[in-house]
């Protein structure tokens, strides 16, 4: 960061004086708590929380130096304020991927695309963006979710939310922008599944993965595309149903 850019030593004093004065007010919430779930006190903690950070900053850029504070992330809710008895709840799911193996993505989606003459677009299946909406109109998410390497994705983090709601929606009415409005107060529960949580590996767990997957020549042992075409006949012929159709799962999307 440029010399202009920097905060003075003024601001930098000031953001410290802000953490004192909220870190006061975070112990006078907690002294006249007034049961487990005080708002009182979550609302101290997040004033708390947002003043050290702005300090951390501050101070790193103008000195070079950190606190040894670690702020919560945003992932921690507020205290439950929906209804005692929900008469209605939303299940809100995330899960993000990485197109690991683009050839294998698309090879799946031709065989699809050949079972089945009403596969929508010509085609599409010669390109990640036509293979992944023909693979995703035709396998129910958690089959895919289930299946993932099969397909050519690889994981990466996902996010389940269960909110309560005082009474179901109308049929459409939140179609156009289905993640929009999002009451974190109103969240039962939620279950999250990142890498970060991943415990760490010894050393003699990751030779051992390194060693994996080398030829005999020490090169990387990657199938060639006649290989990777007979693994997915034989994925294919168990998504196949008696009439030659791709297989569905039977619940409802």
């Amino acid at each position: 960061m440029s010399d202009a850019a920097q905060p003075t030593a003024a601001e930098v004093r000031a953001a410290a004086e802000a953490v004192k004065t909220a870190l006061d007010r975070h112990l006078a919430a907690v002294e006249r708590r007034s049961g487990e779930e005080d708002p009182a006190v979550y609302d101290a903690f997040n004033e708390l929380a947002a003043a050290a950070e702005a300090y951390d900053e501050l101070l790193y850029d103008r000195y070079d130096e950190v606190t040894p504070f670690e702020i919560p992330g945003e992932d921690t809710l507020p205290p439950y304020t929906g209804p005692e008895e929900p008469s209605a709840l939303s299940v809100l799911i995330r899960r993000d991927y990485a197109v690991a193996e683009p050839q294998r993505l698309m090879a799946q989606a031709r065989r699809v695309e050949a079972a089945d003459e009403d596969a929508p677009g010509a085609g599409a299946s010669g390109t990640v963006h036509g293979a992944l909406g023909l693979l995703f109109g035709e396998f129910e998410p958690d089959e895919i979710a289930s299946r993932h390497k099969e397909f050519g994705l690889e994981e990466g983090d996902s996010t389940l939310w269960v909110t309560a709601a005082d009474e179901s929606a109308e049929p459409g009415e939140w179609l156009e922008a289905p993640f929009e409005e999002v009451d974190p107060e109103r969240v039962v529960c939620r279950f999250d599944v990142s890498a970060v949580f991943d415990e760490e590996f010894d050393d003699g767990d990751e030779e051992e993965e390194e060693g994996e997957g080398e030829g005999e020549d020490g090169e990387d042992g990657e199938a060639d595309l006649a290989d990777l075409d007979e693994d997915l006949d034989t994925d294919l012929d168990r998504d196949l149903d008696e009439d030659g159709e791709p297989a569905r799962l039977e619940a409802d999307r």
